[in-house]
């Protein structure tokens, strides 16, 4: 028996023991010696195949979720900050830290919006351990590298196209972002998944912690010191300015630059896992209550190693990793238990933005939800809300933000009504 459990190795041990819980209390349980085995010879993916195919409306929820505040929420709330700012003390306290946790924060530090692009990659990672095993099941494993590749080629150019696309100069032209970072997390999350297993998985994610750390700490660059964390006096810009062709987002550094690409694959990885223990053959709410207790112990952990390795987005730090890694496992832990297995909630309109996300994204990206608000609620209409309000212009620029959501949310709500999902 003990023979059989080392060769499971460390991560699985420890998954099987979380999940093993008895009496309110987690232990390693004994297990009869043939399902060992069976673990034990799993192959790179999961014979997932077996089951039949589950949409979790949680995924889509969540993904729904990051979406919305991406296309709009932001701006809503911020507008409507400025507009509370002739309200009661208390009001505008609560609006003004609204405001300021749906803003990025300036370097180190997290704002709840902070976590909407973490989110987004870690349920990328999730989708993959569902989607991927059933198609290595339909078609052989050149054909699912082609089509991993074609969606990676596909989400890269529309996130070039997002930015502008070709109709600017070369040098104007943005490389690297939102859906590029994606594109690549999936890539290479995707290639992990099918030639290795997950302790495997487990175990490249901590290594690309530990090495992105040991190279943003250790390592100087001319004119920055080692472990030098600072805009712009770090080695993950100081790479980035000579090395990343086109346009920076800030001119002189990206907070998608290449260095700070490796994590973010990290994120992606332990999204993938998240997945594989959520179709695990356990009770599902254990499975839940599992993933909670290890995303508590990732923020945890995130945060004790933020001390020395601070919490910073812009560059995708190792603990940042972990505290935002760890909260969207919770999330997704929460999320799964009131609508896959209780059905306590459903939120569907945040699984109607869900399940056409990236064509939502575009949309918003091309302007087309602000210029139909626009022409309902501009002009002089937004005017006379402005000087009915007394407070600028943010009562017409709340109006807006607002209309333009509800313009995406009813096209989200028309596309899944007509069975229309437009994926990669």
């Amino acid at each position: 028996m003990w023979k059989a459990q080392c060769k499971l190795g460390f991560a699985d041990w420890l998954l099987h023991g979380l999940l093993a819980w008895r009496a309110r209390t987690w232990c390693v349980v004994s297990t009869p010696l043939r399902e060992f085995r069976r673990m034990v010879s799993l192959p790179p993916v999961s014979p997932l195949d077996v089951q039949p195919p589950v949409r979790l409306a949680s995924l889509d929820a969540l993904r729904g979720m990051a979406i919305l505040a991406i296309i709009g929420f932001d701006g809503a709330v911020a507008a409507f900050a400025e507009l509370a700012q002739s309200g009661p003390a208390l009001f505008r306290d609560i609006c003004g830290f609204l405001a300021t946790q749906f803003s990025h924060a300036e370097w180190d530090g997290l704002n709840l919006y902070d976590f909407v692009f973490p989110l987004f990659i870690f349920i990328t990672g999730t989708g993959i351990a569902f989607a991927l095993p059933r198609t290595l099941a339909a078609q052989s494993r050149r054909e699912v590298f082609k089509r991993i590749l074609w969606r990676t080629l596909l989400m890269y150019a529309l996130g070039v196209i997002y930015y502008g696309g070709l109709g600017q100069a070369w040098g104007e032209i943005r490389y690297v972002g939102v859906l590029q970072r994606i594109a690549i997390c999936y890539f290479v999350t995707s290639l992990l998944f099918m030639h290795l297993r997950p302790a495997a998985q487990a175990y490249v994610a901590m290594a690309i912690l530990f090495a992105y750390w040991l190279l943003m700490t250790l390592v100087p660059a001319p004119g920055i010191p080692a472990g030098a964390l600072g805009p712009v006096a770090n080695l993950a810009d100081w790479i980035d300015r000579p090395y990343l062709p086109g346009r920076l987002w800030f001119g002189d550094r990206d907070p998608e630059g290449l260095l700070s690409t490796l994590p973010a694959i990290a994120t992606c990885i332990l999204g993938a896992l998240a997945g594989v223990l959520l179709q695990e053959k356990f009770e599902p709410t254990r499975i839940n209550w599992a993933l909670i207790l290890v995303g508590l112990a990732g923020m945890i952990t995130g945060s004790v190693w933020g001390l020395s390795f601070p919490i910073i987005k812009a560059l995708w730090t190792s603990s940042f990793v972990l505290v935002t890694a760890g909260a969207c496992a919770i999330l997704l832990g929460v999320m799964h238990e009131l609508m896959d297995v209780r059905r306590k909630i459903k939120a569907i309109w945040l699984v109607w933005i869900g399940m056409n996300a990236i064509t939502l994204y575009m949309i918003s990206g091309f302007g087309f939800f602000d210029v139909i608000a626009w022409r309902l609620v501009g002009g002089d209409f937004g005017a006379m809300l402005n000087q009915m309000s007394g407070a600028g212009t943010s009562a017409s620029a709340f109006a807006t933000h607002a209309v333009a959501l509800t313009i995406a949310i009813g096209l989200a709500g028309f596309l899944y009504r007509k069975r229309v999902f437009i994926r990669l």
